[in-house]
């Protein structure tokens, strides 16, 4: 048995993890900004009510809910998909409008991203939004002034730093779970295992379609286990579909990350959602008993 930090004892069997969905389709990603402008979106091909419909499948066999941090822009666009997210029962949440980088914008258009993101949403499901996810987790030291932005348009919790190192993100000495970052407002970190003095990936996302399932499984079992905390994974919909169309003229390192394994991404999460608890992120951090 292990105590948690709020005085609860629980076992790690009892432990139940924060599933999370990014709703942006594969065309939307911050990797093909560059390749796909956001004035040629309208015009590709739609794939992500396919695969959100799929997803809703796999967490309805598996008697989860999860968290959806869906982009504005999604939203507006198909409002039936917003809906039938809510109407399942699960967390319809933040991702911005655009899926611009926090990083990349001045103050006074974040906060318009982020609220306008909010009003459509809300209006789209009649559903409160109170969690929020930076694209590509680009909250950090640098803007930390993003946190004021985020509370005071109203949002309850971020989920908006991955604390490792990578090229794109990360922010490797962040605390590893969740905490207030402002009065009111709480952070909560995608998962992380702490091994020889470095935080290492236990999240999701690419890394869980190009490491062996057996290695997520272990580490957040290891973060239920021996930091009887929670773990907040996240994953997109456009990973599940190996057949999406293929950007032209995008490097081999961003070909590789984000067409790797994708046929085996359907099948590994019917395992994570077997051999482990999953919820939505309000109920467990901010819905829970104290």
């Amino acid at each position: 048995m292990t105590t948690q930090s709020n005085g609860h004892v629980q076992s790690p069997a009892s432990i139940v993890n924060a599933m999370s969905v990014d709703v942006e389709d594969y065309f939307q990603v911050s990797a093909f900004a560059a390749h796909v402008p956001r004035s040629a979106w309208d015009g590709m091909q739609c794939r992500v009510e396919a695969n959100v419909e799929r997803i809703l499948a796999l967490l309805a066999d598996a008697g989860s809910t999860a968290t959806f941090f869906t982009l504005g822009w999604i939203a507006e666009r198909y409002p039936g998909l917003a809906r039938r997210i809510a109407d399942a029962g699960h967390e319809i949440a933040s991702h911005g409008f655009e899926h611009r980088r926090a990083s990349e914008q001045a103050p006074a258009a974040f906060r318009a991203d982020i609220r306008l993101a909010k009003a459509i949403i809300e209006d789209v499901t009649g559903h409160e939004v109170r969690g929020y996810r930076a694209p590509s987790f680009s909250v950090g030291g640098s803007n930390a002034w993003a946190f004021d932005a985020i509370v005071d348009a109203g949002y309850r919790y971020s989920s908006s730093i991955y604390p490792i190192r990578h090229d794109h993100y990360g922010e490797p000495d962040a605390p590893r779970f969740a905490h207030e970052v402002r009065p009111g407002l709480l952070e909560i970190p995608v998962a992380t295992i702490r091994v020889a003095r470095r935080n290492w990936p236990a999240g999701g996302g690419g890394y869980f379609r190009l490491l062996p399932y057996g290695l997520s499984r272990w580490s957040i079992g290891r973060i239920n286990a021996r930091d009887a905390r929670p773990a907040m994974f996240y994953f997109h919909p456009w990973e599940l579909d190996p057949g999406q169309p293929r950007i032209p003229g995008i490097g081999t390192r961003t070909k590789f990350r984000h067409y790797v394994n994708l046929e085996r991404t359907g099948p590994r999460l019917t395992r994570l959602l077997r051999d482990f608890h999953w919820s939505r992120a309000d109920r467990i951090y901010l819905d829970a008993p104290c």
